[in-house]
């Protein structure tokens, strides 16, 4: 079963030079999945929060490439927080893990690679859901 120790903040690759640094990122090499989908949230008014769900299959990335936010991450026991605001820092979200997003800093940009394309079923929406799901499937296996 996932648990908050299978989440962790992965460092990415990073090429400086005097005209400026890159970070180049290949999934099953510097992440842990091949990456199929890509997406980005910006223009987050101040006080809002996104996320607020679960995946039942899909694993995430999530970076900050501007800016600065908070993800709160829960597993149905605990619960931590990270703090993004550096381009070569990236949070590995694993499946089963209910995610938040929140106080975006102004013109914060968060991008999120995905191990799959999207898919409305794979959702998770409700928190007393998601530990239900978790732990009666738990049970079963």
């Amino acid at each position: 079963m996932t648990t908050l120790e299978n989440c962790k903040i992965i460092r990415l690759p990073q090429m400086k030079q005097p005209e400026g640094s890159l970070t180049p990122i290949e999934g099953s090499q510097d992440i842990p999945f091949e990456i199929r989908r890509v997406f980005y949230l910006y223009d987050v008014p101040g006080g809002a929060e996104r996320g607020a769900h679960a995946h039942i299959n899909q694993q995430q990335f999530m970076i900050s490439v501007m800016g600065s936010f908070n993800v709160i991450l829960k597993d149905g026991k605990d619960t931590k927080k990270y703090h993004m605001n550096r381009g070569f820092n990236g949070l590995y979200i694993p499946n089963m893990i209910w995610g938040e997003v929140e106080e975006f800093s102004s013109g914060g940009i968060c991008v999120v690679l995905s191990s799959i394309k999207f898919d409305e079923n794979d959702y998770i929406r409700d928190y007393d859901e998601f530990i239900r799901m978790k732990y009666c499937a738990n049970s079963i296996s």
